[in-house]
């Protein structure tokens, strides 16, 4: 069974760059099996897909105004893992966010668990 892990800063500035690592245990991010995403839950709010990259190396971002164009996803094959830029963070930044192995689009998500195998979450806090 895969295992994901989240890793980054639990406090960033506003207008600073959030960077999140996903490491993969026990798959390989190039296998043809699954889409590795990331995505996010506020406080009080529903999940909300960020964006994935395909196992062909392909990445694919939520286009809606939240994100602004601000979100780059990339993957490094020699460390198995993903990363996740958010730049010019804002508060309403501050969420959870979640690494996620998904066998559809991560746009169908509704809660955290749906349609993969999901990292623990790592909390980040946007505040001066």
């Amino acid at each position: 069974q895969v295992q994901l892990q989240e890793s980054g800063p639990g406090l960033v500035k506003p207008s600073q760059t959030l960077s999140l690592t996903c490491t993969i245990s026990d798959d390989s991010i190039t296998a043809n099996s699954g889409n590795w995403s990331w995505l996010r839950q506020s406080p009080g709010k529903r999940i909300l897909w960020i964006g994935y990259v395909h196992p062909n190396g392909n990445t694919y971002y939520n286009p809606s105004l939240t994100f602004r164009g601000r979100t780059s996803i990339s993957r490094d094959t020699s460390k198995n893992h993903f990363t996740l830029q958010l730049t010019s963070v804002n508060p309403e930044d501050t969420a959870v966010y979640y690494c996620a192995k998904l066998d559809r689009n991560p746009i169908a998500v509704n809660a955290k668990g749906d349609y993969g195998s999901w990292g623990q979450g790592t909390q980040v806090t946007v505040s001066s």
